[in-house]
C-alpha cells in the first residue's frame, strides 16, 4: 500500500529556497552565456561573410573551408566603393558588439572582441576616403600579386584544380572592375602620377610575356604541370584529366588573361596624363586625413604622428651613435673591401634554417603541441625570372590556418644577396620570423579554440615588425658565429645599425612626404645629410615612398612598438622577466593591434622559468 507523506512548512521553505537558488543560479548562467554564444555567432557569421566570394583568399585562409560550411564555387572578388549599404553593414556589426558585455566573455573572447570592435570602427572610419585605396600600386598592386598567388594556389584535391581554372576565366572581369575603379579615381581628381603609370603599363606586358605565353614556358604554364605532377604521383587523378586540364590552362592564359593584362595596360595609356599631383598625399584633398588613417589601420598603432616622430628621431640617435661609437673602434670599417672574406660558413639557404633554428632555442618557446615531433615543412623557391624586377627580395607565403605543415619562402636572386643578408632574409621570412610566428599562432589558436576571425584580422605591423626584431636579433646570431674573428663581427653590427638607420630615415622621411609635404627637393637636402647624393637614388627613394604610403613604417614603426614593449614587460615583471617569456606573451596573443597587446601586458603574469621549463 502506497502512501505520501506530508512535508512540514519549514520543509516547504528549504525546498522551495533550494528551487529559487537553483532557477537563479541557472538565469544567471543563462545570460552569462548568451553573450558567449551572441560572440561566438556574430563573429563566425563575419568570418564566413568575409571569405566569401573570394576564393582566392579563402583558399590561402582554409585548405578544407567545408569544414566551417563553407560550399561556393570559385570567384574572383568584385571591387568596390564604400557604399551606404556597406557602411550600414559595418555599423550594424558595431550596434550588435554593442548589446554584447565583454565582461560576460572568457579572456580569449573578451581579448577579440576588443580587437574586433577597434578594426571595424577603424574600417567605418575609412569609409570617408572612397577613392584613396591603390590596388594596383607599382609595388604591392594586383597586377603583380594575381600572378604569384595563381602560381601558388595549392592543389589538394581535383576540384581545386577546377576552381583554379574558374579563377583564371574570370581574370577578365576582376581586372575590369580595378580598371572600372582607376577611372573613377581619375575622375575625383585622385589617380596616380604619370611615373607610375607607366611603371603599371610596363608590369601589364611583361609580366604576361607574350612569347613565353606563346611557347608554353610561361610561369603559370610550368606551375600548373607541377602541381598536376604532385597529383598524378599521389593518384588522385588520370593522365587523361591532367592532359585536358593542362591544354584548358594554355587555353585561358592566352584567350583571357593575356588580353586582361593588355586591356589594363591600354586602359593605363588612356588615363596617363590625368593624375593631378605626383607628389604625396599630403597635395590631396583629405589627404593627412587619410594619412592619418591610412598609418593606423596599416601599422596597428594608436599613437599620434608627433610621438611616432620622436620615437623614430630617438632611435636613429641612438643608432648613430652606436655606429659612430663602432667605426672609432674600427675605423677600418669605413673602407672595407667587399672582396674580403666576410661570408659566413653556409653552403645552402637550407643550412641557414637550420642553423637559426638551433640558435633560436634557448630564447624562443617550440610550437605547440599539436601532434608528435611536429616540424613544419619549408620549401625554398626561386623567384620567376619574369617576376623579379616586381617582386621583393624574399616573400613567404603563409600556409591555411587549419593546414599549417608546407610552408614556401622565395628568394629574389636579382641582386644575388651576400651571405650576411640571405641569412638575415631567411631570419625575417622564416625562423623566427614569419614562418615561425604564423605558423606558431596557428597551432595556438586552433589547439585553444580560438574565434576564428582572429585568422583574418590583418594586423601589418605585427606581422612585419615582428619579422623586423627578429631579423635584428639575427645579426646577433651572425655575429655569434664569427665571434673569433672580431672584425667580421664588427662589420655584421656596422651592417645592422646601418639597415636600422636606412629604414628609420625612410619611415621619418614617410611622414615628411605624406603628412607635412616635403617634396623632391627637400627629400634631396635630407638625404644628402646621411650621403645619398645620387640623383637616381634620391629619386627612387622619394617615388617609392610616394607610391607606398606607409611601407616602411609598416615594418620599422612595428618593430619599435615591440622593443617598447619589450622594455615594458621588463619593468612589470621584474626578476620572471626573460625573453623566452616575452616572446610567448606576443606569439600565444597573436596577431592584434599594439593597443590590445599594451593593454594585454599590464595584466599579464608571466610563468617563472622553471614552470616554463616544464611546460616545454
Amino acid at each position: 500500500m502506497s502512501f505520501k507523506k506530508k512535508m512540514s512548512r519549514k520543509q516547504w521553505g528549504i525546498c522551495f529556497t533550494v528551487l529559487t537558488l537553483i532557477v537563479t543560479l541557472t538565469l544567471f548562467v543563462w545570460f552569462l552565456t548568451d553573450d558567449t554564444r551572441k560572440f561566438r555567432s556574430l563573429s563566425g557569421e563575419l568570418f564566413i561573410s568575409e571569405l566569401s566570394g573570394d576564393t582566392l583568399s579563402l583558399h590561402y585562409t582554409l585548405a578544407y573551408p567545408e569544414k566551417y560550411g563553407i560550399r561556393e564555387k570559385a570567384s574572383l572578388p568584385s571591387y568596390q566603393v564604400s557604399s551606404a549599404e556597406n557602411i550600414a553593414y559595418i555599423q550594424s556589426l558595431l550596434d550588435k558588439l554593442e548589446d554584447i558585455s565583454p565582461e560576460h566573455l572568457n579572456e580569449d573572447d573578451s581579448y577579440t572582441y576588443g580587437l574586433l570592435t577597434r578594426y571595424l570602427t577603424l574600417q567605418l572610419s575609412g569609409t570617408e576616403f572612397p577613392y584613396y585605396a591603390e590596388p594596383l600600386s607599382t609595388s604591392s598592386g594586383m597586377q603583380s600579386a594575381l600572378p604569384i598567388l595563381l602560381a601558388d594556389y595549392t592543389f589538394r584535391s581535383a576540384k581545386d584544380v577546377e576552381d583554379y581554372l574558374h579563377l583564371l576565366d574570370q581574370t577578365d572581369t576582376y581586372l575590369e572592375q580595378l580598371v572600372k575603379y582607376e577611372q573613377e579615381k581619375a575622375g575625383q581628381g585622385l589617380f596616380m602620377s604619370d611615373a607610375a603609370a607607366a611603371k603599371v603599363i610596363k608590369q601589364c606586358t611583361s609580366i604576361m610575356d607574350s612569347k613565353a605565353l606563346s611557347s608554353g614556358t610561361h610561369f603559370l604554364h610550368t606551375t600548373f604541370a607541377e602541381r598536376l605532377n604532385v597529383l598524378l604521383t599521389e593518384g588522385l587523378i588520370s593522365q587523361d584529366q591532367a592532359d585536358q586540364w593542362i591544354s584548358e590552362n594554355d587555353r585561358l592564359l592566352t584567350t583571357v588573361v593575356a588580353p586582361a593584362y593588355e586591356d589594363t595596360a591600354d586602359a593605363f595609356i588612356t588615363l596617363s596624363g590625368s593624375g593631378q599631383n605626383e607628389k604625396g598625399l599630403f597635395y590631396f584633398p583629405k589627404g593627412q586625413e587619410y594619412y592619418r588613417f591610412l598609418l593606423a589601420s596599416s601599422t596597428g598603432t594608436n599613437r599620434d604622428i608627433s610621438e611616432i616622430k620622436q620615437m623614430l628621431f630617438e632611435d636613429f640617435q641612438q643608432n648613430y651613435l652606436a655606429l659612430f661609437t663602432l667605426l672609432e673602434k674600427y675605423p677600418e670599417l669605413s673602407s672595407i673591401d667587399f672582396g674580403e672574406n666576410l661570408e659566413l660558413p653556409f653552403s645552402s639557404p637550407e643550412e641557414m634554417l637550420v642553423d637559426l633554428q638551433t640558435r633560436m632555442e634557448n630564447n624562443f618557446p617550440s610550437f605547440p603541441e599539436a601532434e608528435v615531433n611536429f616540424h613544419p615543412a619549408c620549401t625554398i623557391k626561386k623567384v620567376s625570372s619574369a617576376m623579379e624586377e616586381y617582386s621583393s627580395p624574399a616573400y613567404y607565403l603563409t600556409p591555411p590556418m587549419d593546414d599549417p605543415e608546407t610552408n614556401i619562402i622565395y628568394i629574389n636572386q636579382k641582386n644575388q644577396p651576400d651571405s650576411l643578408s640571405l641569412y638575415t632574409t631567411l631570419a625575417h621570412e622564416g625562423y623566427p620570423g614569419h614562418l615561425y610566428q604564423t605558423v606558431y599562432s596557428h597551432l595556438y589558436f586552433n589547439a585553444h579554440n580560438i574565434a576564428p576571425i582572429r585568422g583574418i584580422l590583418h594586423y601589418g605591423s605585427y606581422v612585419e615588425g615582428w619579422a623586423y626584431y627578429v631579423e635584428n636579433l639575427s645579426y646577433f646570431y651572425a655575429q655569434s658565429i664569427v665571434k673569433d674573428q672580431p672584425f667580421k663581427a664588427a662589420w655584421y653590427e656596422a651592417c645592422r645599425l646601418n639597415r636600422n638607420l636606412q629604414l628609420c630615415i625612410y619611415s621619418l622621411l614617410d611622414i615628411a612626404i605624406h603628412y607635412e609635404g616635403a617634396d623632391i627637393s627637400q627629400v634631396q637636402n635630407i638625404l644628402a645629410k646621411v650621403g645619398i647624393t645620387s640623383s637616381e637614388t634620391v629619386t627612387a627613394i622619394y617615388e617609392y615612398i610616394v607610391e607606398e604610403p606607409v611601407n616602411y613604417l609598416k615594418y620599422y614603426l612595428g618593430f619599435l612598438e615591440f622593443l617598447d614593449l619589450k622594455s615594458e614587460a621588463q619593468k612589470l615583471w621584474g626578476s620572471n622577466f626573460s625573453d623566452m617569456a616575452f616572446h610567448r606573451f606576443i606569439l600565444e596573443t597573436g596577431p592584434s593591434d599594439f593597443q590590445g597587446l599594451r593593454e594585454k601586458l599590464s595584466a599579464y603574469v608571466p610563468l617563472d622559468y622553471f614552470t616554463q621549463m616544464q611546460k616545454e
